[in-house]
């Protein structure tokens, strides 16, 4: 797994925590960053990814809702959840990578994260999500 993904992977399982038991960001992303080794640019590029993901939270569900209507966000398989919070931060928010990175980058976190339908559900709001970096 690349550095970058590896960050990515980080940043989800601190997402996934914090989502899940409602702990605190910086003590969770302090011990998921030093269990995974991972140090400099990776580490705060980790860190960036999941506090951007929480400060624009509100934003981000409301884009999940419009592109996933038949899916309550509060019922999306969390790892689901975080994997596409994530992923609309990068493609709506940073806007640091292309936005085919960030979606390739989501749908191999689905593969690796989420269930068998995870990727396929991933890639589809996604694109539909991609439309609107493209204006």
């Amino acid at each position: 797994m690349g550095a970058r993904r590896k960050a990515r992977a980080a940043a989800l399982q601190a997402l996934y925590e914090c989502d899940a038991t409602a702990h605190d960001i910086e003590n969770v992303l302090s011990h998921i960053i030093e269990e995974s080794k991972l140090i400099g640019d990776n580490a705060e590029f980790a860190s960036t990814l999941a506090k951007g993901v929480l400060k624009n939270k509100k934003i981000i569900d409301e884009k999940i809702r419009d592109f996933a209507p038949a899916w309550p966000v509060e019922q999306i398989p969390i790892v689901d959840r975080n994997i596409l919070r994530l992923a609309i931060f990068e493609i709506l928010l940073d806007n640091i990578v292309p936005v085919k990175v960030a979606i390739s980058e989501a749908v191999e976190l689905a593969k690796s994260f989420g269930s068998e339908s995870s990727p396929r559900f991933i890639n589809g709001v996604l694109g539909s999500v991609s439309k609107l970096a493209a204006r």
